[in-house]
């Protein structure tokens, strides 16, 4: 048997972490067992469902690098197989229509609510033979004795009594198939053979199993995985901050943090914490996914993405860094190499965005400077020894701005003024930088440029200059 999986989402949104979850589990678990995974998207929502939000799907699958190896199917242009299995299901006497008014399903819901009965239909025109030419819905006839047991991977049995489940509707009045029938029919015409999905489709599972077996299907296995909750305890939404994985790309998160990360909400290999993709598809199996929820932590999730910036290959870091210093109105080709300044800036920041704004001031001047670092290092005593390194920096030759010589000619000035290199060089950070963070200084130097650096100390100095005349 070879394993199939599929990712099914509903194109009515864009792609969400949990969905990402569950696409990169599918992906997984396929890839393990030298299977193959397929993309399907169920776009029988027609109201809801948008072509942006299959781009968006795709856009996100994509950027994560979840290729799919069939696919993508759409729901949409499968609906006379749908209405043939239906069409088939009547004419064997598991199926029937039923053109209960509204008014009728509503009234006998809410006699089965004030009796504390779990809602379901009565089977009313289970024996009555309703006029096709009506309108009407057909229903899938349910077994009403015995019980359907669910064989869950993660969750394990999970029995169901069939006097407990619905005749749950199969075709709606205006013709259109529902969710429960075209998943089961796509499963076993696809040859799906393992279902994993979010845990809130347990319900619907057992539904699906009597579909199948009346239709002579082998049933896939199922896994239902817990859902992904908020710091608050309740389920993850925009309410506790991106949750789109488009949206986790543009503020500057690198795909394997995100795939890394994702994989460890509820499941664990021994207490490794960074996974490659290769090692994940070598050691993921869905049975080791935890029963409970898990909590998404963006702590965590940071603490990956600075770990995958600081250690990944410079050039593709400075190559998913270009687009972010395009966003500040910076154009990278006027400035250092980027690959330098991710090199000399990478275990700083937490995400590209930041990368891009910490490292903004080797192409372009800043506004203003930071307060307390101005306020601290851009005092008078600060004016000699400033001047002193802009002198010899103004001699230097371009072709001699390199670290070494930039050190050297810091460490000169403050030998020749009797002072340790931090007041020379703390005051020369805040002069070229604004603020008192950056690389070592002769970096800094050699990133800003001899142009840009001497411009900048030229500010500070007047800067301490017309400090100076307000306090006299």
């Amino acid at each position: 048997m070879t394993v199939r999986t599929r990712f099914a989402p509903s194109p009515t949104g864009f792609l969400h972490v949990g969905g990402a979850r569950t696409a990169l589990f599918c992906y997984l678990f396929a890839r393990r067992h030298g299977g193959e995974f397929v993309l399907r998207i169920e776009d029988t929502d027609l109201e809801r469902s948008t072509a942006e939000s299959v781009n968006a799907i795709l856009e996100g699958m994509s950027w994560l690098g979840l290729d799919y190896d069939e696919g993508p199917f759409y729901q949409t242009d499968r609906f006379e197989r749908y209405n043939a299995v239906i069409d088939e299901l009547l004419e064997r006497g598991l199926a029937y229509r039923c053109d209960c008014p509204r008014e009728r399903l509503d009234r006998i819901r809410d006699m089965q609510m004030a009796a504390k009965q779990k809602p379901r239909y009565d089977g009313h025109c289970r024996a009555r033979q309703v006029d096709p030419a009506q309108p009407h819905v057909v229903r899938f006839r349910n077994p009403v004795d015995g019980a359907v047991v669910v064989d869950d991977l993660i969750r394990g049995r999970i029995p169901f009594a069939n006097e407990e489940l619905d005749d749950l509707i199969l075709r709606r009045s205006d013709g259109s198939p529902t969710y429960n029938l075209t998943v089961v029919v796509d499963d076993a015409d696809m040859g799906i053979t393992h279902v994993i999905r979010g845990d809130d489709h347990v319900n619907n599972t057992p539904r699906q199993l009597n579909i199948l077996r009346a239709l002579g299907r082998e049933p896939p296995r199922y896994a239902h995985v817990p859902m992904i909750l908020g710091s608050d305890g309740t389920r993850l939404s925009k309410r506790h901050g991106a949750v789109s994985v488009v949206a986790y790309r543009d503020q500057g998160y690198l795909p394997e943090a995100l795939i890394n990360y994702l994989v460890r909400l509820g499941w664990s290999h021994g207490d490794q914490e960074v996974f490659s993709l290769d090692e994940l598809i070598e050691v993921f199996d869905i049975t080791d996914v935890n029963k409970a929820a898990s909590t998404f932590n963006t702590d965590k999730l940071d603490w990956l993405n600075q770990h995958y910036i600081q250690h990944g290959d410079p050039k593709r870091i400075a190559r998913l860094l270009s687009p972010h210093l395009g966003h500040l109105g910076i154009d990278p080709s006027t400035g250092p190499d980027p690959v330098d300044v991710v090199v000399a800036q990478a275990a700083r920041a937490k995400t590209l965005v930041e990368l891009a704004e910490i490292s903004a001031f080797c192409y372009v001047d800043f506004d203003d400077y930071d307060p307390a670092a101005a306020k601290k290092h851009l005092r008078p005593a600060a004016r000699e020894p400033l001047a002193r390194v802009r002198a010899e920096l103004d001699m230097l030759a371009l072709a001699d701005w390199q670290d070494a010589e930039l050190h050297r000619v810091v460490e000169r000035v403050a030998e020749a003024l009797e002072l340790n290199m931090g007041k020379v060089a703390q005051p020369l950070r805040v002069a070229v930088v604004g603020r008192a963070a950056s690389p070592g200084i002769d970096v800094t130097l050699r990133l800003v440029g001899k142009a840009a650096t001497l411009r900048r100390i030229d500010r500070a100095l007047a800067y301490i200059d017309a400090r100076a005349a307000q306090q006299q």
